[in-house]
């Protein structure tokens, strides 16, 4: 096996047992077997890699992000770092556009608003000893 296979070889695995780590073994190593080409042991040990080893770290990826792509996004990116030989300047982990849910406050322009003015007070409903109260109707 060549050098560079072993390095695929040893970041598919790193990246698998991060995913271990992070998602349990059933859901990481189920998805990581759905990449056509890599051969996983039962400890996530990626133990053969047949295909182009570009392409199945980014198969791999793809599986991963399809549960959620922020959290792995965090796991993987400071492994692949750690690689930074192998991989070609356009492959990058994406993530979808999320809307904010916080949206920032308005810029202040200076001037105030104007409050808006306090209700008026409600008429007393019970009748106090000594009043009548009033009759309205016919």
């Amino acid at each position: 096996m060549q050098q560079v296979d072993q390095q695929y070889q040893k970041l598919l695995t790193e990246v698998i047992k991060k995913q271990i780590l992070v998602l349990g073994p059933n859901i990481s190593l189920a998805k990581a077997r759905n990449v056509k080409g890599l051969t996983i042991s039962e400890d996530g040990t990626v133990t053969a890699i047949s295909g182009n080893p570009q392409e199945l770290v980014q198969q791999l990826i793809d599986q991963f992000m399809e549960l959620s792509s922020l959290i792995v996004k965090k796991t993987i990116e400071p492994i692949l770092a750690g690689y930074p030989g192998l991989l070609l300047s356009s492959h990058t982990i994406t993530t979808p556009i999320i809307p904010e849910t916080n949206p920032s406050p308005p810029i202040s322009t200076g001037t105030k608003a104007p409050t808006p003015p306090m209700p008026a007070p409600l008429e007393p409903t019970t009748k106090e000893p000594g009043q009548e109260q009033p009759v309205t109707g016919n």
